[in-house]
């Protein structure tokens, strides 16, 4: 049976997105909903995929495309290319996931040197017909013949300017004719090809351009930054023209159901009189506010408002809907899922779930924990009198602080080298997605909240204002000016996309209300708090309710314990005891390192033994009734001494003074040069130093014992795990575990107080997961040092590799993502597993947590999850992100299904 690559819009529905592409399978669904949706067919991704991996489309595709075309034909009563009367067609990408401006449109298929004629055969069509031509030929001419857009755009530049037009509605017919010939020459001269008169063979070529998009730049720099897999290929969407660029009876618009900034309830979005779509969502002229249809076309305007409604209700979600208006006529041409701000998703999903549209499960699932991480950001502080440089439309919440910059290599350029810049054009267009993603912001002096400025930036959490009128943008001179001054590339901005303003220089920051929140230790809001974190309190509760593993926090100082509380850190996963012997105890450490014999180092030792205690009593009573896993000291030694290079320069130069060396300096240079490694990272550090230095681990163990101690004479319930690091045998974790036994013993007949603490260790070796059955039958418990197991297992050494050839490999998809953001689930993950399977086997009741940063890396947090981890462990600042994801990890597939 010959396999089937096309399907008419009756045929599929929404479930059918991974073969018709959501903007095929949301098509479907409409004209199944009885939507007014233009007459078209979808050409299917698995096409995609075969003409990518071939080079040419499947023998199948052009008899599949001809019969659908043919009865497109008859529906309509008219020809593709036929001379009085054509039918024309637009060819529209659409990938499984939204990809707002990444790949190729062609409008106006079938227009060619004499259908043009016929399109435009009445006085009041001719000027239409005209413009709809030039459209195509500029389209086409880029799009499908590789003419560089902006040739283009300096000759619609030039016309423009030579009949002091502020944009392309105030050209006449004369002047679109003119247009067209133009751009016809510049074809030929460009490529050495005449534009392809064959309304035929611009659709095949239209259809085989947007297959080669999927694989352009700017769609594989999108696709990496979002994470969308580069093997699903996209579907061709070919569709019957409907046109709003008529007359003022006629106009293009995107609707929301919701607000996607902010959430609020309504009818938003933007709407162009006597406009394509392309012309809204590029941005090139300024919309008005949808709510103005209601004065221009009160008809439409309802019928418009009863479409979006519908939609909602079926969605049951926010809906992003383009749509034109023929003479009148309402047009649906697409609907998808629409993106929103952090802000948005946490006060829709509630809204929806008040409105019984959808479960509070799935209101859960419907937010994440990046978008959260955003929500705690800082905000400009705007308390004080500072002058308003421009305003425009807040098309995406945040503040941000940089360099004005006004092209995308720029922007590149700078934010590569360390600073940070904000990218101002007029309006952007997707060859600027590069600078994009590299600035802190995006501002534009055109375009509304759905322009593609406004939606991309949305779709990756960047501040955005657009429609600034007040600045006139000024690429050439690198600079824009408002009435009262003039800003020169590289001259600070600051940029508050929840307000629209924009002010010179750096505004001061404060905390998010959302911050402060957790901060106060996330108790119920006032009825009077911001809405934004009634929401997120309200999700939070959810998520609590939902997860089943345990939120820990990394944590070494009383203060970060108490904050990592706060922020509703169930216990520390893991305090680091070496960030205690740091500044003024250095020297305490040196001495212990330089002991010439044990009475000098147990000297050392004693010293640092009632500090540590210390130290220990305000962690412990900080985190009272929690667990606190203390790990014993991990590092090199040779990190609390001075560096090698810089005692090696000084001895050359007293020798070179002739001065005699100082003996403190010679012992150090001795003792440095002596326990110098060339990759520390897999030398003597870890358990190998307890087994090593004397007395190192009965002096921490000691310290971890009297604080238990000290805080039971207090009344308190302290609850101290001792973590050995960087097992990779059995037999080390036995001895040490021998050792800390009979400090345990001594301390608690010293004080007449039992003092039993669990021992366990990190596995971060590859070894250490391969064998831990073994190691469990001495471990109470395992914690995943997630960040050295990477390294180890990638044979990499994080701080030498991440500058060096990171960005390469990303760029190259050797990495979807840094191994060390996100969990490797194929290697690092498939270790974790194993572990977990081989330690529960061996001891049932081994408790299991990860205590590497990626346990607050929400996509790593759902790994955990599913592996069986009974906690995670992260930063204070991560223990909300980390809360939110294992709610969500937690939900059944239905709920917790793909968020993007």
């Amino acid at each position: 049976m010959e396999p089937k690559y096309v399907y008419d819009f009756a045929e599929g529905g929404r479930d059918m997105a991974d073969l018709l592409g959501g903007k095929g399978a949301n098509l479907a669904e409409m004209a199944g909903m009885g939507l007014p949706v233009p007459p078209g067919f979808t050409v299917t991704t698995d096409a995609c995929r075969v003409f990518l991996a071939t080079g040419e489309p499947p023998p199948e595709l052009e008899g599949q495309v001809a019969e659908h075309l043919a009865a497109l034909e008859r529906a309509a009563g008219r020809r593709l290319g036929q001379v009085d009367d054509p039918l024309l067609l637009s060819v529209r990408s659409g990938a499984r996931f939204s990809m707002p401006g990444m790949m190729e449109t062609i409008l106006d298929i079938g227009l060619n040197d004499l259908s043009v004629l016929g399109l435009g055969r009445t006085p009041d069509r001719e000027r239409f017909a005209w413009d709809s031509y030039r459209r195509l030929v500029q389209m086409f001419g880029s799009t499908v013949m590789g003419v560089p857009s902006a040739r283009f755009e300096a000759v619609l530049a030039g016309i423009k300017k030579q009949h002091r037009a502020a944009d392309d509605t105030r050209l006449d017919t004369c002047d679109l004719i003119r247009l067209v010939e133009t751009y016809q020459d510049l074809i030929l001269e460009e490529t050495g090809q005449e534009f392809p008169q064959d309304p035929a063979e611009q659709l095949q070529r239209a259809v085989l351009a947007v297959f080669t998009s999927w694989n352009g730049e700017r769609a594989r720099i999108y696709r990496r930054r979002e994470h969308i897999p580069d093997d699903l290929g996209t579907a061709v969407n070919i569709q019957t023209m409907v046109f709003g660029n008529l007359g003022p009876d006629s106009g293009s618009g995107v609707a929301f159901t919701r607000d996607p900034a902010t959430g609020q309830p309504g009818v938003y979005g933007d709407y162009l009189q006597n406009a394509q779509g392309e012309d809204v969502v590029a941005g090139i002229r300024n919309t008005v506010p949808l709510q103005q249809l209601e004065n221009l076309d009160p008809a439409s305007f309802v019928r418009l408002r009863d479409c979006v409604q519908r939609l909602e209700a079926h969605y049951r979600d926010l809906c992003d809907i383009e749509f034109t208006i023929e003479r009148g006529t309402l047009w649906m041409l697409q609907t998808r899922v629409g993106k929103r701000t952090p802000q948005a998703a946490f006060a829709i999903a509630g809204q929806l779930a008040d409105e019984g549209l959808i479960s509070p499960e799935e209101a859960l699932a419907r937010v994440g924990g990046h978008g959260l991480a955003r929500l705690m950001f800082p905000r400009f502080d705007t308390s004080g009198t500072r002058e308003v440089l421009a305003r425009g439309i807040p098309a995406s919440p945040g503040a941000a602080v940089g360099a004005a910059v006004f092209d995308s290599a720029e922007a590149v350029r700078r934010s590569a080298a360390g600073e940070k810049v904000v990218l101002v054009r007029q309006e952007t267009t997707p060859d600027d997605l590069p600078g994009m993603i590299a600035a802190e912001a995006v501002l534009t002096s055109r375009g509304g909240k759905t322009s593609h400025a406004a939606v991309v930036a949305r779709g990756m959490g960047k501040v955005c204002v657009c429609g600034a009128e007040g600045i006139a943008v000024d690429p050439d001179g690198r600079l824009f000016s408002t009435p009262a001054a003039t800003v020169r590339e590289g001259t600070v901005i600051s940029v508050d996309g929840s307000e629209g303003l924009v002010f010179q220089g750096a505004m001061p920051l404060a905390d998010s209300p959302v911050m402060r929140y957790f901060e106060e230790g996330g108790q119920p809001p006032a009825d009077s708090a911001p809405q934004v974190v009634r929401d997120v309190h309200r999700l939070m509760g959810e998520a609590d309710s939902a997860r089943r593993m345990e939120v820990r926090a990394n944590a070494d100082t009383p203060e970060d314990a108490a904050r990592a509380r706060r922020f509703g850190a169930q216990g520390i996963g893991l305090c680091r005891t070496e960030h205690m012997f740091l500044g003024d105890r250095r020297p305490l450490v040196e001495a212990m390192i330089l002991a010439r014999d044990d009475t000098e180092r147990e000297s050392a030792l004693n010293a640092l033994l009632p500090l540590q205690r210390q130290d220990f009593i305000g962690i412990l009573e900080a985190m009272d009734g929690l667990p606190v896993t203390i790990r014993l000291l991990d590092p090199p030694l040779h990190e609390f001494l001075p560096d090698l290079t810089e005692l090696s320069v000084r001895a050359a130069r007293r020798d070179a003074l002739g001065q005699q060396p100082e003996p403190r300096e010679a012992e150090l240079l001795a003792a440095v040069a002596r326990m110098h490694e060339e990759n520390p990272m897999l030398g003597l550090r870890g358990v190998r130093l307890g087994l090593v230095v004397p007395g190192l681990v009965a002096m921490q163990v000691r310290a971890v014992a009297e604080a238990v101690v000290a805080r039971k004479r207090a009344g308190g319930d302290p609850r101290a795990e001792i973590m050995v690091p960087l097992v990779g045998a059995v037999e080390e974790l036995r001895l040490v575990r021998e050792e800390v036994a009979r400090v345990l013993k001594r301390v608690s007949a010293g004080s007449g107080i039992a003092v039993d603490c669990p021992v366990g260790t990190m596995i971060e070796l590859p070894r250490a997961a391969l064998t831990a059955d073994r190691i469990a039958q001495d471990a109470d418990f395992f914690s995943f040092g997630t960040n050295d197991l990477t390294q180890t297992t990638w044979g990499f050494s994080r701080d030498d590799v991440e500058a060096a050839f990171f960005s390469a490999y990303l760029d190259k998809g050797v990495f979807p993502t840094s191994p060390f953001e996100t969990i490797d689930r194929e290697g690092v993950g498939r270790l974790v597993r194993i572990a977990v399977a081989e330690g529960r086997a061996a001891r049932p009741e081994l408790k299991i947590g990860v205590c590497g940063e990626h346990g607050g890396d929400p996509d790593s947090v759902r790994f955990f999850h599913d592996a069986g981890l009974d906690y995670v462990s992260c930063s204070p600042f991560r223990v909300p992100v980390a809360r939110l994801e294992a709610g969500r990890a937690a939900l059944p597939p239905a709920e917790g299904g793909d968020s993007r």
